[in-house]
């Protein structure tokens, strides 16, 4: 089978360029280029190798602090950036609360831009088949009005069949489960850096706030290992 009568430039321009059109209309130019560049993540993130990764770093960060003092947290060798930040927002905190507060605010953003990049895709992908439609409906009006001459009809009934398969192709075949993979590993990421954050801000407590006496002596033995 020749694959060349699966290629139609009008269709493919119609169903992609249509659906990549919708989408951009729906989203602003920084959703978009985040779409785009999701598609590197796409390929490499391996998400349980990503958490375990983050746990450790985790405990090089804590580790760090129970020697040397939360002022020292950006002091370990984390090389993961989203922690990285972690670490010195946590090495500047002098109220446990302010790190609480951070934490809260850059996972709700973090949640917030993963969410426009799903939209990106779903807007694709929702626009895909209609852009089939739209295009059986054109390639149709084709057919009909080249009647008279029967040699006119074929690339009429090319064009409103390929539209439809192209829409399917590209709905359930591409944008979808690329919309569908990045939710996936949207909520792993967000788990382990919840995750990570929550323990981070109960050193933070533990440092700031806890008894007197404990504070104390985790201060006496710090000096004692520098001694």
């Amino acid at each position: 089978m020749n694959g060349a009568i699966f290629l139609d430039p009008v269709a493919i321009l119609l169903v992609f360029g249509g659906a990549a059109l919708v989408a951009a209309m729906r989203s602003t130019g920084r959703d978009l280029a985040r779409a785009i560049a999701s598609l590197g993540p796409l390929v490499r993130t391996r998400a349980d190798a990503e958490a375990q990764a983050a746990r450790v770093a985790v405990n090089r960060i804590v580790e760090r602090t129970h020697h040397g003092g939360l002022a020292t947290a950006d002091r370990a060798p984390v090389v993961e950036s989203f922690l990285a930040r972690a670490a010195v927002k946590l090495s500047d905190s002098r109220d446990p609360n302010s790190f609480a507060a951070w934490a809260q605010a850059e996972l709700a953003a973090r949640a917030e831009r993963h969410a426009a990049v799903h939209a990106v895709w779903r807007a694709a992908a929702d626009a895909a088949p209609a852009m089939g439609m739209i295009g059986t409906v054109i390639g149709l009006i084709r057919m009909f009005a080249a009647m008279d001459d029967p040699s006119k009809i074929g690339p009429g009934m090319a064009l409103a069949l390929l539209t439809t398969l192209y829409g399917v192709i590209v709905a359930n075949c591409v944008a979808g489960p690329i919309g569908a993979r990045l939710e996936r590993l949207s909520r792993s990421e967000l788990l382990w850096q919840k995750e990570a954050l929550d323990r981070l801000s109960t050193v933070a407590r533990e440092e700031l706030t806890g008894p007197l006496e404990t504070r104390v002596s985790r201060i006496e033995a710090r000096l004692r290992v520098v001694a």
